[in-house]
């Protein structure tokens, strides 16, 4: 079979199953394996295309965040074991300090128009700024209703930028989104502004799309860890390992992707877009011409740990899957947020206290003892054990450090042979 299949997206979800089953060699126990699941198969086949089943990842709660004063329990969708737990233990170790201490910028988007063409893009420039407050004018006519909850345009800037395709004019347009993620509202007014823009320059429009390095839509995190809870030696090795994420991008790449941990998994439990909110965090960690570390940590008088994140945060709690998948309206009901900026600002604690607890494992135990014992458990699991043999069998990896799938089959046999 080919997989150039005229008409797929077309046909019924099972009608595609059949043909995916046939094509991969699939078991009917296979097959009607990839239906199970609590999301209604209508709404799935809604949500994207070419739908012939569901996935699932399991959902923890992180706990012991304390937040601005406020209890949190945290709902995180991950495969990865150990991030939870990770999470959940720098909380409480943030606890005597205060827990975290959060901040954010009102939340605005940038969309982009690319203007080409333009003999004199200087001077088009100034004449699309001149006409400034009638294009946000029209642009917030597209969306009345965002304008009415206190949102909408608010700024129209330019920038001219040379390339190897000529000049070209890029026009910004700053957009209030409230407590929505905002990309379709930024890019439907892009899409109006586009022909007025291009009556004004007498250039050529191209490209109209929001830019998910929201510079303007930043969330921030603080939090103190006592020396005399973490230990001096702790302080003293965190610091160190901060400052090598700093000055080497191939440690921070690895550093970031820590801080990631926590936060994709929040926004994968609550379905927000955190594909955008990668792109725009790595985009800013690099933002001054070399990537870098996305927290920052010192000692304060005291000589303890202080630690700090400024992220951008493009998201929202209203909208698109947020709205409509039903396990993630549960999530964020968990969350109790009551609004996009809440949510920015506790996924900027959660990515801090994510890179606390791997800078912690780094600095003192290494980072493999504690993710190697959770680890162990999927490993048994891979080997065939099941109930409280998946406890016998990872106790046994971890303690002879062979957290391998060959090891667990010849525990498990012996287990069974008892």
């Amino acid at each position: 079979m080919k997989s150039n299949i005229s008409g797929f997206y077309k046909k019924s979800v099972e009608e595609r199953l059949e043909i995916v089953r046939e094509f991969s060699g699939l078991s009917d126990k296979e097959a009607e394996f990839l239906l199970d699941g609590h999301l209604d198969i209508e709404l799935a086949d809604r949500m994207i295309e070419n739908v012939i089943g569901m996935t699932e990842l399991p959902m923890g709660v992180a706990t012991n965040f304390l937040i601005n004063g406020k209890d949190y329990l945290i709902p995180m969708a991950i495969e990865e074991p150990s991030v939870v737990a990770a999470a959940s233990h720098a909380a409480k170790l943030a606890r005597p300090g205060g827990g975290f201490f959060t901040s954010s910028t009102e939340p605005i988007m940038l969309s982009q128009i690319q203007v080409v063409g333009l003999k004199n893009p200087h001077f088009a420039k100034l004449q699309v700024l001149e006409q400034k407050d009638e294009l946000i004018k029209i642009a917030n006519e597209q969306d009345p209703v965002l304008v009415k909850v206190g949102g909408g345009c608010r700024d129209i800037t330019a920038r001219v930028l040379d390339s190897n395709m000529g000049p070209m004019l890029v026009v910004h347009l700053h957009v209030d989104v409230r407590d929505a993620m905002g990309a379709n509202a930024v890019n439907t007014m892009a899409e109006a502004l586009a022909p007025y823009i291009e009556d004004i320059t007498g250039g050529k429009v191209y490209l109209r799309i929001l830019s998910n390095l929201a510079i303007y839509r930043l969330a921030r995190a603080r939090a103190v860890w006592k020396k005399d809870v973490i230990g001096e030696d702790t302080v003293k090795g965190i610091l160190y390992a901060y400052e090598f994420a700093r000055v080497d991008p191939f440690r921070a790449a690895t550093h970031n992707k820590g801080i990631m941990n926590g936060i994709d998994a929040v926004l994968i439990a609550t379905s927000n877009d955190w594909r955008a909110v990668e792109a725009g965090a790595h985009a800013y960690a690099a933002l001054d011409g070399q990537y870098t570390s996305m927290s920052h940590y010192e000692m304060d008088s005291e000589g303890n740990l202080v630690g700090s994140i400024e992220i951008p945060m493009a998201v929202g709690i209203i909208g698109g899957a947020t709205s409509t998948h039903p396990k993630a309206k549960i999530a964020r009901k968990i969350l109790g947020v009551q609004s996009g900026r809440e949510f920015a600002e506790v996924l900027a604690a959660v990515g801090l206290a994510q890179n606390f607890a791997a800078l912690r494992a780094l600095a003192t135990e290494g980072i493999q003892r504690g993710h190697m014992s959770l680890h162990a458990r999927n490993i048994a699991v891979m080997a065939g054990a099941k109930g409280e043999e998946i406890d016998r069998v990872a106790e046994q990896l971890v303690k002879e450090r062979k957290v391998r799938v060959d090891r667990a089959k010849e525990i498990l046999a012996e287990l069974r042979k008892m």
